[in-house]
């Protein structure tokens, strides 16, 4: 019998694997001491050499060739400068700052600042993190490129970004350990015993790192404060406030400067008393600051309208411990039951705010339109004003939409003021429809608390009171920015630039599925409007609204007079809100300053604190409000998860908001609740993914999910670390 011999060929290709792995691995050692020599030299100011080097990265004498090596390399690349046997980096070695934008699913992405928009941010594999955490500010080095983007390797970690979070205590022995409650943290963090503070199994806490480990080992902490129940709503939102890192109190030296503020209870010369003016604040139910008043008198020749402003500037010094915390906030953020104000309370809720039956400083905007609702002249200055009435929408809504006879009766005295209001908002708005000026009708839910628990979660209310201030408040920002551009005054522009035309041709697509007929014209603000137009009271009105949105570019503050796309507005800022966006404030100090320009003997107003100049205010303040927004989104989904946690297995109408290969997006028709249904768990056939039909087709029936489709879903799971509710689709019995 001949012995089977294995043929050389195989053997061979086994020693060619076990090379090329042995080669492999080599270069990943390799990378990595280029990368930790590159991480040493970074920030040093003075030049090292390899004997300094192998004690500063704790290496041994064996390693020294393969150092001096790679040094010499680097030198060739001119990634290092050698001076007298040492070692120097040049011009930042090839390496980036940035800032990880980890994922929950371990990978992230290197967000470096001042690159170009269209530039991708390069992508970070897990293994090429080198211990770095979302927020951290990193050194980065690219090493290639993939999925169409820069890849990139961490090098060094410059600044942690983390040094406190809030998660999940599970208890242990000895050791017991905290399973962070935001989603792009993925470790878990050590508690000794003794640094526990006695916390009880399943308790949310706040926690503070003390040892971030290494690759072998896991970071570790210290609780230092219990915050108790993780499924009660106080819990749930002050693990907002820590996530995002936003103060629950003001520094004790902008208390200080409060407490020394006296109210200004005489209208001084530089005022005009307005005081007989019938101004109003029209706000929602449970509004505390009222920083806009409005009074409207009907003319021979058409409208006169008064929309008077909280005069903060008049409290707030630029410089002040007060106007320095108001800049780093930016902006007051809002959420259920709670707010975290840009200004402290005594000023927003007291010696700034337009209560009814008080004199209060102000800046009013006096604005002249004839009967078709143009603007035919404009006119500002400081005043004195005194809130004849706190209004609510609902009330408002009562008096002028419904005719309530009750209601008139009992505001007799205001009607005439309220009805040229209402008369001069519907021209407003119809000038503004038909310059094209895009209305968004994005339903929102509110949410409503009982105590510590979620009473109700359903669409908040917008009537027509809600537009009637708002036109007013348009109105009142446009004329200041036009009067301001055309005076080359330096200000905050709130501009809003065109969309990207390939989102767009996303967008079109998207309609058109949705059945749509879509306008045959250039695309433009009116283009848009036109959609909505077409949207209106359909089923798919919301997810058209909502993917509209999404197309557009995102507002922001600008230097630069570039526009509001939206609005279809050539000049637009915000003016209308200084005890809430700092921005409204340096509008007010601009005006203040173009008004005193033709008295030399006044003094100039400085506009922001320090030698903060406008393009770094606008990139600033336009990154406060976008966290303000995130914020919002962050509690609204923590609440929408703990409100519907305990009712796993009900069914619930929903509505198609977006598809993907991984599954469907959907948007509960009640409380605007949104969660996915993953195509896993679509068991009824093999779905394919429709790219270009927004849709997932089933390959053996053709039962097809379009965006748009009302369907009815089945919560199957709610994952409260990660605010992730799952559903699944409820044949439809008729389909």
């Amino acid at each position: 019998m001949t012995k089977k011999r294995t043929p050389r060929r195989h053997s061979g290709q086994s020693r060619t694997r076990r090379h090329r792995k042995s080669t492999s691995e080599y270069g990943q050692t390799q990378n990595l001491l280029v990368d930790r020599i590159l991480g040493f030299l970074a920030g040093r100011p003075e030049p090292a050499s390899p004997a300094m080097i192998l004690a500063g990265l704790d290496l041994s004498d064996q390693d020294k060739k393969r150092v001096t090596e790679i040094l010499a390399d680097l030198e060739r690349t001119g990634k290092v400068t050698r001076q007298h046997k040492k070692y120097l980096l040049a011009d930042g070695g090839g390496l980036i700052q940035a800032t990880l934008d980890l994922t929950g699913k371990g990978f992230g992405f290197a967000l470096v600042e001042g690159a170009d928009k269209k530039d991708k941010d390069p992508f970070i594999a897990p293994s090429h993190l080198n211990g770095a955490s979302h927020g951290d500010r990193i050194l980065i080095r690219l090493i290639g490129t993939g999925r169409g983007r820069p890849e990139a390797r961490v090098v060094k970690i410059i600044k942690r970004g983390i040094s406190r979070l809030c998660g999940i205590y599970t208890a242990g022995g000895k050791t017991g350990y905290v399973t962070p409650d935001n989603e792009r943290l993925p470790y878990t963090v050590h508690v000794r015993r003794d640094n526990s503070l006695g916390a009880r199994d399943n308790t949310a806490v706040l926690l503070e790192i003390i040892d971030y480990g290494s690759a072998n080992r896991p970071p570790e902490g210290k609780i230092i404060e219990i915050l108790g129940d993780p499924f009660s709503v106080a819990v749930q939102l002050r693990m907002t406030l820590e996530q995002f890192e936003l103060p629950r109190s003001f520094p004790e030296d902008v208390e200080q400067e409060v407490r020394r503020l006296r109210p200004l209870v005489k209208c001084d010369p530089e005022r005009t008393d307005l005081r007989h003016i019938p101004h109003v604040t029209i706000d929602g139910e449970t509004a505390k600051d009222f920083d806009d008043a409005i009074a409207v008198e009907q003319t021979k020749t058409g409208f006169r309208l008064h929309v008077s402003i909280a005069d903060v500037s008049h409290y707030v010094r630029t410089g002040s411990a007060i106007d320095i915390e108001a800049y780093r906030r930016g902006t007051s953020t809002y959420l259920p039951d709670l707010v975290i104000p840009m200004l402290p309370e005594r000023l927003s809720n007291d010696l700034c705010s337009l209560v009814p039956d008080q004199d209060r400083p102000a800046f009013t905007a006096i604005l002249e339109f004839d009967k078709k609702g143009h603007r035919t002249g404009q006119r500002y200055c400081k005043s004195m004003i005194r809130s004849h009435r706190r209004f609510t929408y609902t009330a408002v809504r009562q008096i002028l939409y419904d005719r309530d006879p009750d209601m008139q009766e009992s505001h007799r005295d205001l009607l005439p003021m309220l009805e040229a209001a209402g008369k001069l908002a519907q021209q407003l708005q119809q000038r503004r429809r038909q310059r094209g000026s895009i209305g968004f009708n994005i339903p929102e839910a509110e949410i409503r608390l009982q105590g510590d628990k979620i009473d109700t979660i359903a669409r908040a209310e917008r009537n027509q009171a809600h537009q009637l201030i708002e036109e007013c408040m348009l109105a009142a920002n446009e004329a200041v920015a036009e009067t301001l551009a055309n005076a080359n005054q330096d200000v905050l522009y709130r501009i809003h630039e065109r969309p990207d035309p390939a989102k767009v041709d996303l967008f079109t697509e998207a309609a058109a599925v949705m059945g749509l007929q879509l306008p045959k014209t250039e695309i433009s603000p009116a283009w848009f409007a036109r959609v909505i137009e077409e949207a209106d009271g359909s089923p798919v009105q919301y997810v058209v609204n909502n993917l509209m949105l999404r197309t557009m570019q995102q507002a922001r503050y600008s230097p630069e007079n570039l526009g509001h796309f939206g609005l279809a507005a050539e000049y637009y800022l915000h003016f209308t809100s200084p005890i809430r966006r700092y921005p409204d404030l340096v509008a007010h100090r601009v005006l203040l300053n173009f008004l005193a320009k033709a008295d030399k003997n006044t003094k100039k107003t400085p506009v922001l604190p320090g030698k903060t100049v406008l393009p770094d205010a606008a990139l600033h303040l336009s990154t406060r409000e976008r966290l303000a927004i995130g914020v919002e989104r962050n509690a609204r989904a923590r609440l929408g998860a703990l409100f519907l946690k305990d009712r796993i297995g009900e069914e619930f109408e929903a509505i198609i908001s977006g598809v993907t290969s991984f599954g469907l997006f959907v948007e509960l028709l009640e409380t605007f609740i949104s969660g996915a249904v993953p195509v896993q768990e679509m068991r009824d056939d093999y779905y394919v993914h429709d790219a270009r039909g927004h849709g997932l087709v089933g390959e053996h029936t053709g039962k097809t999910h379009r965006m748009g489709d009302l369907v009815q879903v089945r919560l199957d799971r709610v994952d409260m670390l990660a605010k992730r509710l799952t559903f699944s689709l409820v044949e439809n019995q008729n389909h």
